[in-house]
């Protein structure tokens, strides 16, 4: 007969997100992750594979979670313009939140640390860009249909762009105490929506 696993993956899952997050991968021990989840060495492995795979799978749910709020603000109905002004500067504010700021955002963690090296780390930070991408160039496209945006704008290259910004603003949020290195680029950068 089977034995019952004695823990809940999805908490466990969870445990780890939080444990990666703040630590990075390499820094992050199996050690460490049997400590912080209270989970055998061995259970981790049946239940998640090796560390690589469980940070993965720790990515995967992290970016689950973040993508629908991101679609729902960018995707509501009337105006679009103002909805993209409001994800680049809530981009802006989480990135010198005290509570953020340290621990950064988990893919642009992970693009920085594991994406030069390691190819599945760096497919999931691509996919996760281009879904921000597609999201920002849809809504941008919308604008422009809508009126809000001058016809000599690009769109796509004004979604790149905001993309580009967003992740920088996570990575000097990261390093840097002053808020208004943040908010003064993302603000410089909204008025090219103008």
């Amino acid at each position: 007969m089977a034995r019952t696993k004695e823990f809940d993956p999805d908490a466990a899952l969870q445990s780890a997100l939080e444990l990666f997050w703040r630590r990075g991968y390499e820094a992050t021990s199996m050690t460490d992750l049997v400590e912080h989840l209270g989970v055998g060495r061995a259970s981790i492995y049946a239940t998640f594979g090796n560390k690589h795979e469980l940070y993965l799978k720790a990515l995967d749910r992290y970016q689950q979670a973040r993508n629908p709020q991101l679609l729902r603000e960018l995707s509501q109905p009337g105006p679009a313009l103002p909805a993209v002004r409001a994800v680049v500067r809530r981009f802006a504010t989480e990135a010198m939140t005290e509570g953020r700021r340290l621990s950064g955002c988990f893919v642009t963690n992970t693009a920085a640390e594991l994406a030069p090296h390691d190819t599945a780390a760096a497919r999931r930070v691509e996919h996760n860009w281009d879904h921000i991408e597609t999201l920002l160039h849809s809504a941008l496209v919308r604008a422009q249909a809508q009126g809000e945006l001058p016809a000599d704008r690009n769109p796509l290259t004004l979604a790149r762009m905001l993309l580009v910004l967003m992740q920088g603003l996570r990575v000097v949020g990261k390093a840097s105490a002053d808020p208004a290195r943040v908010q003064d680029a993302a603000e410089q950068a909204l008025t090219l929506l103008d």
